[in-house]
């Protein structure tokens, strides 16, 4: 059912973790709902220099969050922001339409967590 590549990013996520002085955060879902993907970012001169993730839920949310960071990491914001659903299920794969939406649920907590370090930025402004 799953690919080599969820497999592999569900047995040996990277960047698991939080980070502690974290210029962007963000969570989608909850543990509670059975699914849930949290995401910090370190971000200096614009670039992502460092993503990590935590979740909960099945293989497939815990591989997008595990590509997500390899995509995010070393991108700078704006094409950080370019990283969509799509560019998460093609690097693992390729996923079953059941399962896509953990794809969604990672891009769409990468965009909140850079738009959570913008709006801090704003505030220090």
């Amino acid at each position: 059912m799953y690919t080599q590549q969820v497999t592999e990013h569900f047995e040996n996520p990277r960047n698991i973790g939080t980070i502690a002085d974290a210029d962007g955060t963000a969570t989608i879902g909850s543990a509670t709902s059975g699914e849930m993907l949290k995401l910090t970012l370190k971000i200096v001169d614009g670039t992502v220099i460092a993503a990590k993730f935590r979740a909960f839920g099945c293989p497939t949310v815990i591989a997008s969050g595990s590509v997500l960071t390899e995509l995010a990491t070393g991108s700078r914001i704006s094409d950080a922001l370019e990283i969509t659903a799509v560019h998460i299920s093609k690097a693992l794969g390729g996923l079953p339409a059941d399962k896509q939406r953990y794809a969604t649920y990672a891009e769409n907590v990468l965009k909140t967590a850079i738009e959570n370090s913008l709006s801090k930025q704003e505030t220090h402004q």
